[in-house]
């Protein structure tokens, strides 16, 4: 059987005829013509077209503000069309297509053939919990506050202070690029004396995920001298630099270490009904085919909102196990072609009063992931970054942050600073 990958679009159009608006795409991004073509290279070229899987139209719902009429219209591509890498693909089902009125990608499924050419997340979660050897709880991760101009020994001090508050993972702001105040190596090297220091009071070991930035062509290098130096885990501006760059960085064998991807430039692409690629997509899927062990986007509940029901779509493709039977179309049953999964770290305006809302949308398999509501917590980080565990152990506990508040002053001091979101 040939094998295809299958993209979901969202088409909308006051007056189109949706069915041929489908027949257009399926034939355009593929073969370019059809009709006119001689029945002898037709059968040549069958192949090579592309299928309409399905047309389900929406019309408008008298009387609701804002109803618009849209079809959802699913369309497989041969494999046999575009080689074994992610931009090929994009391009295919998305590249002039994008430039076609309103209409936005808002699913992508991969074929055995296609997903066999990606080994996925090195680590994944269950390989960050196995570095960090923490595998009964949700893993607490701080940010740095301010990071641009500052000097090593202020750096490291704002490290020690959220390590020694008994977070997991400590991560470098995505804005802090090669300079000459804190150049990589050095700033690898006091982070993790830090680490160290902080280690010595906590008992905990700690990823510290430094920014990999530079040159395209020089990322692999410069990846591979921050491990020279220590660093356990990089931080990658993946939109940035492109899912290939990550695909090419997660699967080579001297960069093995953990992959943590930041949404920065995601706001360009996915927040709009009518255009781009949906969030599931952007940071969910492609994040994880391409080997993110962590995935970074904005959360539910804080100051750079996502509606829920896309981080729920996000937490589902980055967690499920088995991605052939959900992306697989048109190929042979191969149960073997299954991908790490991919932790979910749901971020932005983040304080302990939030933590039983995530535990609740994500279970204990996520990364509570803050930078003011540690830093900026009134008995100092350290204390910030203890009011998170306490808020965590109580949500475990099923005990309301309220009543373990009464005995831990640190989270009281919390909940009196930001309150409580039921």
């Amino acid at each position: 059987m040939s094998a295809y990958c299958l993209a979901t679009y969202r088409c909308f159009d006051e007056k189109a005829d949706f069915h041929k608006k489908a027949t257009g795409i399926a034939v355009g991004l593929t073969v370019g013509s059809w009709t006119e073509l001689p029945e002898a290279q037709k059968a040549q070229m069958e192949k090579h077209l592309g299928k309409v899987v399905s047309v389900e139209v929406h019309e408008p719902v008298d009387g609701r503000p804002q109803s618009e009429r849209y079809a959802d219209i699913q369309i497989a591509y041969p494999d046999v069309n575009f080689s074994r890498d992610i931009p090929a693909l994009l391009v295919t089902v998305f590249g002039k297509l994008s430039m076609d009125g309103k209409i936005k990608l808002i699913d992508l499924s991969f074929s055995s053939d296609f997903l066999a050419g990606f080994p996925g997340p090195k680590f994944g979660m269950q390989g960050v919990r196995d570095l960090l050897g923490v595998h009964d709880r949700p893993l607490l991760m701080s940010i740095f506050k301010s990071v641009v101009g500052y000097e090593l020994p202020a750096l490291r001090e704002q490290f020690y202070l959220q390590a020694a508050g008994g977070v997991d993972l400590i991560k470098d702001d995505e804005i802090l690029f090669e300079n000459p105040l804190t150049p990589l190596e050095k700033r690898i090297e006091v982070c993790l004396e830090a680490a160290s220091q902080a280690s010595k009071e906590t008992g905990q070991k700690l990823l510290y995920a430094v920014n990999l930035t530079g040159p395209t062509s020089k990322l692999a290098d410069q990846a591979k001298k921050a491990i020279r130096a220590g660093a356990n885990a990089l931080l990658f501006n993946v939109l940035a630099y492109g899912f290939d760059v990550l695909h090419e960085l997660s699967s080579d064998p001297e960069i093995y270490i953990p992959i943590m991807a930041h949404p920065a430039m995601a706001g360009a692409i996915y927040p709009s009904p009518h255009y781009g690629i949906s969030a599931s997509v952007l940071l969910g899927k492609l994040m994880r085919l391409a080997g993110a062990d962590l995935v970074l986007f904005p959360s539910p509940y804080g100051s750079v909102v996502m509606p829920r029901e896309e981080n729920l779509a996000i937490k589902h493709v980055l967690l499920t196990n088995d991605l052939h039977k959900d992306y697989a179309y048109g190929a042979s049953d191969d149960a073997s072609l299954k991908l790490a999964a991919s932790f979910p770290v749901p971020s932005a305006g983040i304080h302990p009063g939030l933590v039983p809302l995530i535990l609740r949308d994500f279970g204990g398999d996520v990364v509570v992931n803050a930078g003011g509501g540690i830093h900026g917590h009134p008995l100092g980080t350290i204390a910030g970054g203890q009011a998170f565990r306490q808020a965590i152990d109580a949500s475990l506990q099923g005990i309301t942050l309220r009543d373990y508040a009464k005995t831990h002053p640190e989270l009281q001091a919390a909940i009196d600073t930001w309150g409580i979101k039921e």
